[in-house]
């Protein structure tokens, strides 16, 4: 039997194929198409379709009736991307120009709205129809929640009160029900019970709470090469992120002052104050205090893993992709 790491990689192959023939290189119109094509042609590591598969696989062997769904979900992610580049103006995808920088923000708009589109059609090629009502409105329920997650991102950007708990509810919507979903529509189509199913969501949305805030660590303190867009942009952009809040509750006196006098700068004046705000995150335990979160939330995803009725040739590749997602390194 082929190595869990063989097996993820011929997943992943067959991802990228699909993705292909969906997506050929010369769709006309180029002005539309050509976009998505350049968006997805970026690579990554295709986490969510890959979870969606290796959830599939993990109660049935026929894990490519899934691929449909993956198509979906990564199609889906990269749409959310595109628009929230957009939204943030961000300079670079995965080392790369964004769509807006090359093409306009009108493209990146259009480009967008056809890839949602898309994400629809390609979820409604499964090959069980009975399942796709049931496919849909977990796939809804998480787009909408994943919109409303980015609506609140935005308005934290302009409230001075935000709080810990308000945040890890904005990020479970804007990144983490996605991995979860994922997980649980692959479950679905590999023939898993709604319950289970829904247990293998918790386990997700666990992980991606993880996932989220380890990206917040390594928009701090990671390598721009490896992390595929510049570092400290979420202190440029005074993102309201776990490290800012607990930064905020953590600092006093002249400390706490020097960090509300940064965050009231423009955005263009925090550039320079990048490392000034690292060293003020030092100071108040910001990155041993996130990195333990990070702990906690990967634990609670092992744990409820762990308890699910899983087949064993499954379980042995889905650990090993939370492997793969609980070892990210900057």
């Amino acid at each position: 039997m082929p190595s869990p790491k063989d097996q993820l990689t011929g997943m992943h192959q067959a991802i990228e194929k699909a993705l292909s023939l969906r997506f050929p290189e010369h769709r006309p119109p180029s002005g539309l198409f050509s976009p998505i094509h350049y968006t997805l042609s970026l690579g990554g590591k295709r986490l969510r379709p890959l979870l969606s598969c290796v959830a599939s696989y993990c109660f049935s062997e026929d894990w490519q009736k899934s691929l449909p769904a993956a198509v979906a979900l990564e199609v889906f992610h990269n749409f959310t991307l595109l628009h929230d580049d957009l939204m943030d103006r961000s300079p670079l995808r995965r080392g790369q120009a964004t769509v807006y920088r090359r093409w306009g923000d009108n493209t990146a708009i259009l480009s967008g709205d056809a890839m949602s589109i898309e994400a629809y059609a390609a979820l409604s090629e499964v090959t069980e129809p009975e399942k796709l009502p049931y496919l849909l409105s977990i796939f809804s329920k998480m787009a909408l929640e994943v919109c409303v997650g980015q609506q609140l991102d935005m308005e934290y950007e302009e409230r001075q009160d935000v709080t810990v708990s308000e945040y890890m509810e904005m990020i479970r919507l804007k990144t983490s029900v996605l991995l979860g979903a994922s997980l649980q529509i692959g479950a679905i189509i590999g023939g898993a019970s709604s319950e289970v199913a829904s247990q293998l969501y918790e386990a997700g949305v666990a992980l991606g709470l993880a996932f989220q805030i380890q990206d917040d660590l390594l928009d701090v303190y990671g390598d721009e090469a490896t992390f595929g867009k510049p570092i400290g942009g979420d202190i440029i952009n005074a993102k309201k992120t776990l490290l800012l809040l607990y930064a905020l509750e953590q600092l006093k006196g002249h400390e706490l002052e020097e960090l509300k006098e940064i965050l009231a700068l423009t955005s263009e004046d925090r550039r320079n104050q990048i490392a000034h705000v690292r060293s003020l995150y030092e100071v108040a335990g910001v990155r041993t205090y996130a990195e333990q979160v990070v702990k906690q939330y990967t634990a609670r995803a092992y744990a409820l893993t762990e308890a699910l009725p899983l087949r064993s040739e499954g379980k042995e590749l889905l650990l090993t992709l939370f492997d793969t997602l609980a070892g990210r390194k900057s």
